[in-house]
């Protein structure tokens, strides 16, 4: 939800921090090796990182440690999701005869190390029950709520010609620990190698993969197996693109210009140390683990609605992480703009325009989030004569069709009536038709009209990320942005008439968090809790507002 700026990225360098104790160190003797816990055969967790990666200060003196910015973002907190937790359940309670694979599925990518593990041991997937690895005690609880981690990300091998997606990993298990290859940006000596070996257990090793947006894809591009009309998993390429944001960005004129890690992980002013044991030693750019996104909901949860059982992890970093995602999304994400309305015989007459600035769709990734446009008219007196787009506490859009759940809102280019929304979003259907948001039933989408980033061309669009639906034949409907025109019955109100339009962001939409929540299972339950207390208000994303003459 940002401009791409080209610009160079050191996203591998904080887990080589220890290699730069070299400088200083003694020469690395031998030693006997102390035994793996089965656990830690091939992950450590981010404790073991955090000695060396707090306490870092940027050139105006603010705080840029790399463990504590890490733990509050969302991939930090991937396993804490609580509406996460109860979305798998629910899909767990309405298709249980395919339990692993919806637990292996979810689990790659939200409890990463802990999945892998079990996989190369040969135990199930399992995330709930006694043997569930999110269950107190389990031996993998440490790794699981650990969440998208250190030793994940940079472990993950530079990906082949092709697309690697949907959780493929691919994470070398053959390796013993100690000799294991955690990858990374900058250039290594021997002595740097053993330093790193023998504080670690991992072996330095030089890529410039890990700045590249291809990483990102392996979760961030994800295709699923869907239950199809004789109740048997789809195969083949039979599958849902559930979320493409790789694709979105391959499409739009960013690719090859910015990746990922360029927008989503912000620069510290000056340069900045990576290790608190070397603080001589710092870079510019130096860019920041925060991975801002737009999930302002999930971080809010986690602050405010902390319900017995689910812990909140980050403390007071939290706030900082929401005023910065706040930010993200409101400076960074689109420009609203209106033009000046005008009164055609008993009719106000007005068009609202929306400039994306982001790298990709947005709303992005995900299907349950939207973003939809709330606009006002109100007359002399500063009464509000009309009204598109408004919501309560529970984020519920008033005159959205999809308050039916077999229903949803269409595309628009016109709007005259306060039941008429204009809503982008993603909305998944059956392989009969029906409108669902249960992952393991989506056989495709039946909308998607989300904003396009800047040289997407919706008439050449792959499979994958393509629109769906009547914006399709939208002609201002474009890479970059849409246009929405608004003529306003007036009746008897009088001029001068005052608009105002805002870009309304929400990351769990009213329908998705109701069919959660109805499911009436524990995670479900502790996700309502949270929510009762929070709300589920939208972020505004962009405003603008204008007068008639």
């Amino acid at each position: 939800m940002v401009t791409p700026k080209r610009s160079v990225v050191l996203w591998g360098l904080p887990l080589f921090v220890l290699i730069l104790l070299s400088a200083c160190a003694a020469p690395v003797t031998s030693s006997p090796t102390p035994a793996i816990a089965p656990e830690e055969a091939f992950f450590k967790p981010s404790s073991n990182c955090a000695a060396c990666h707090q306490g870092l200060k940027d050139s105006t003196g603010a705080d840029v440690s790399i463990i504590p910015e890490w733990q509050t973002s969302v991939m930090g907190n991937a396993a804490l999701d609580p509406y996460f937790r109860a979305s798998v359940q629910m899909e767990l309670l309405n298709a249980p005869q395919y339990a692993d694979a919806i637990q292996s599925k979810c689990a790659t990518c939200h409890t990463p190390m802990a999945r892998v593990t079990q996989k190369a041991q040969g135990q199930e997937t399992a995330l709930y029950g006694e043997q569930g690895v999110l269950a107190v005690g389990h031996p993998l609880g440490k790794l699981a709520l650990d969440g998208v981690s250190c030793t994940v990300c940079h472990q993950i091998p530079q990906p082949a010609a092709d697309l690697r997606h949907s959780g493929d990993l691919a994470i070398d298990t053959a390796t013993p620990m100690g000799e294991r290859p955690l990858y990374g940006a900058l250039p290594i000596t021997e002595q740097n190698r053993q330093t790193m070996q023998a504080a670690s257990g991992f072996v330095a090793t030089q890529s410039e993969h890990v700045r590249q947006s291809q990483l990102c894809a392996t979760c961030h591009e994800l295709y699923l197996n869907y239950i199809t009309a004789d109740g048997t998993l789809s195969s083949g390429d039979a599958l849902f693109y559930e979320q493409t944001p790789y694709s979105e960005w391959l499409a739009s004129q960013y690719a090859g210009q910015a990746s990922c890690q360029d927008c989503h992980m912000p620069q510290a002013q000056g340069a900045a140390p990576i290790s608190s044991i070397t603080p001589q030693n710092t870079y510019q750019p130096f860019f920041r683990h925060t991975f801002t996104g737009g999930n302002v909901f999930l971080l809010t949860l986690l602050r405010d609605g902390s319900v017995e059982g689910v812990r909140n992890p980050g403390g007071t970093g939290l706030d900082a992480h929401i005023a910065r995602t706040s930010e993200f999304l409101q400076t960074r994400t689109a420009v609203l703009s209106i033009t000046p309305p005008r009164q055609e015989g008993e009719t106000l007459a007005f068009d609202v325009r929306i400039d994306l600035l982001t790298g990709h769709k947005f709303p992005t990734s995900f299907p349950s989030r939207r973003a939809w446009l709330h606009v006002t008219v109100k007359d002399a007196s500063g009464k509000v004569v009309f009204e598109s787009g408004g919501y309560d506490r529970e984020g519920k859009i008033s005159g959205n069709d999809n308050d039916d759940p077999k229903a949803y809102e269409p595309h628009y280019t016109r709007i005259t009536a306060p039941d008429e929304v204009q809503i982008y979003e993603p909305v998944m259907q059956t392989v009969s038709g029906e409108v669902t948001t249960y992952q393991m039933l989506a056989a495709s989408y039946i909308k998607d009209n989300r904003l396009l980033p800047r040289g997407f061309d919706k008439t050449q669009a792959p499979k994958v990320s393509e629109v769906i639906g009547d914006a399709l034949n939208d002609a201002d409907f474009l890479g970059g942005g849409d246009t929405v025109q608004y003529r306003i019955p007036l009746g008897s109100a009088r001029a001068p008439f005052t608009v105002e339009a805002q870009l309304l962001y929400q990351s769990v939409s009213y329908r998705w968090a109701k069919n959660v929540l109805d499911s009436q299972s524990e995670p479900a339950k502790d996700f309502g809790a949270m929510l009762a207390k929070v709300g589920n208000v939208p972020v505004v994303v962009a405003s603008a507002s204008a007068q008639s003459r």
